[in-house]
């Protein structure tokens, strides 16, 4: 949960949201991403999750803020068919595709792309 008066204080915490998600793309880096993903227990990043990332940094480059997950989650779905699709995507992101890629890609999550009530809040 955010702590407001923590946010006011610390820096960092203004360049992202409630979620983690990084405002804006140019803040990214493959070092913060790594370190991220060892955060959230992924280790060292494979280079198809990295071909997650830079596709859901592609997208968000491309159209912006996706209207909802369900569009993304389609095109990864498509370009990633050959890799096993939607399950493989679950495998290499297992707290979702769109909400822990998009956090990882340092680009925000499409609105409701994550449901706290479902387990893992982030």
């Amino acid at each position: 949960m955010l702590d407001i008066n923590k946010a006011i204080s610390d820096q960092d915490l203004l360049h992202h949201d409630p979620e983690g998600h990084m405002y804006g793309l140019e803040r990214w880096s493959r070092e913060i991403a790594q370190s991220q993903a060892t955060v959230e227990g992924l280790g060292e990043l494979s280079e198809l999750q990295w071909r997650v990332i830079h596709t859901l940094r592609g997208l968000y480059r491309k159209n912006g803020r996706a209207d909802s997950a369900r569009q993304i989650v389609r095109t990864l779905e498509k370009d990633f068919a050959t890799e096993g699709g939607r399950k493989c995507l679950y495998q290499l992101f297992p707290q979702g595709p769109v909400s822990q890629g998009s956090r990882l890609a340092g680009v925000p999550a499409p609105p409701y792309s994550s449901d706290s009530s479902f387990g893992w809040s982030g």
